[in-house]
């Protein structure tokens, strides 16, 4: 294919380099004369591992060259890639003044062009940029999205001093777009790669960099407080969090990253509560480890004033304990919002079938008889029964079967997921907590 890369900084040079090692022919595009020179010489326009190899060798081989001009590699090219910086502001949000100014100019050169033209945005952009641009796109082109060109997402992940490496062994390629040609194109650039190409919608495309990259400053974050609080106690936190990398099961795995609702049961609370005690008896401040529990106690709060947006105080509740498989009570967040809702006068009906009064003990049952009081006048091991009781269904739990109830479910006032079962996502009246 024949591609031209806007931006010739260091995610602009990397993909210059790898694409035309891949056998295409690209072409660069920057305001800065001296990077467009430097890549014209067949010289890389940043310091990274191989990246000098490649330039110079496929500059002699003839299969990338620069301009200053948009106009000229736009009209010599079918697929245009941004690359170029999205800075932050003071204020923290993204400055995309050079993305709009680069959409201009390929609006303003496609409308000189008859082929279809497709656009993908590398840079890292907030959601609802690919919208923008494509709207900036059809204003100076005078033609119509999808019909004459389209713009599809395709963020990147490289890290600086591997990115070469990262290039050829991605763990996933992501493409957003909304025209199935366009999509097409771009997977086509990565075809050979060792790694998955998943096509999602455009927001999602755009979203994944930011979680991915909070995620890795919240990794390294975690494993700082966590070695403070071990060197204080004389402890090796290398050993501690090469142990802990050990678990592929729980700890570095799928496990636990679905978005939903808070957590509960005797040991997340009071494990977490007991490392941040540590932390305070040695005097150490660690603000990421302390505002879990906060963060926690938020989403608690976001599903109970979900519920009480609604018209109707008659709730049926679908799961009690902690999670679902157990009869374990202790600590349940939907406890905690029963509790809460009882407080301000709602009638509740509550059906779990693992919970049963008869056969609560110990602390299970103490812990109970404080918050609940009155759960066994509450409770019901009819399904039925319960979905009858409520013109509010609130799903706390996945194991409950509502097949044959999803069109009596359709005629409540809201279900309200919190767990995000898909048998009921397609009802008029379905709230999901975060989805």
């Amino acid at each position: 294919m024949r591609i031209s890369i806007f931006g010739l900084g260091y995610v602009g040079c990397v993909s210059l380099g790898c694409l035309a090692k891949n056998g295409h022919h690209v072409i660069g595009v920057d305001v800065n004369q001296q990077k467009v020179d430097l890549i014209n010489q067949g010289l890389p326009t940043i310091v990274e591992y191989e990246i000098d190899e490649i330039i110079a060798a496929e500059f002699k081989n003839g299969k990338i060259k620069a301009t200053t001009s948009a106009k000229e590699a736009i009209l010599d090219t079918s697929i245009s890639i941004i690359c170029v910086g999205t800075p932050s502001t003071p204020q923290g949000h993204l400055n995309l003044a050079y993305i709009y100014k680069t959409a201009e100019q390929i609006g303003i050169a496609i409308k000189e062009k008859d082929e279809f033209h497709t656009v993908v945005i590398r840079s890292t952009v907030m959601p609802g940029t690919n919208e923008k641009l494509g709207e900036i796109i059809e204003q100076y082109s005078g033609k119509k999205r999808n019909m004459a060109f389209s713009v599809v997402s395709n963020p990147e992940f490289l890290r600086e001093g591997t990115a070469v490496k990262d290039y050829y062994n991605p763990s996933i390629t992501v493409i957003g777009g909304d025209n199935e040609f366009a999509m097409e194109q771009v997977a086509e650039l990565y075809k050979d790669l060792p790694a998955p190409i998943e096509k999602v919608d455009i927001k999602v495309a755009e979203m994944i960099k930011y979680v991915n990259n909070s995620f890795h400053a919240l990794k390294i974050t975690f494993a700082n407080e966590v070695g403070n609080i071990a060197k204080s106690l004389g402890i090796d936190s290398h050993k501690v969090m090469e142990l802990f990398c050990k678990d592929t099961h729980l700890n570095i795995s799928p496990n636990y990253f679905k978005s939903g609702f808070a957590y509960g049961g005797s040991c997340l609370p009071k494990d977490l509560g007991g490392l941040i005690t540590i932390a305070k008896d040695n005097y150490l401040d660690i603000p990421m480890l302390s505002n879990i529990n906060d963060s926690n106690e938020y989403q608690k709060k976001l599903a109970f004033d979900l519920i009480t947006t609604k018209k109707s105080k008659k709730i049926t509740f679908l799961g009690l304990a902690f999670k679902e498989g157990t009869d374990d009570l202790r600590y349940s967040p939907f406890v905690d919002v029963a509790e809460k809702l009882l407080g301000k006068g709602y009638e509740l009906c509550i059906y779990d079938p693992n919970v049963h009064i008869s056969k609560l003990i110990g602390t299970n049952k103490s812990y109970i008889d404080e918050h609940l009081p009155h759960l066994s006048k509450l409770i019901t091991d009819d399904l039925e029964v319960a979905l009858q009781f409520g013109d509010i269904v609130l799903i706390n739990h996945r194991n409950v079967n509502l097949e044959k109830f999803i069109n009596y479910l359709g005629e409540k006032e809201a279900i309200i997921d919190l767990v995000r079962i898909k048998i009921a996502s397609n009802l008029a009246n379905y709230q999901g907590l975060c989805w």
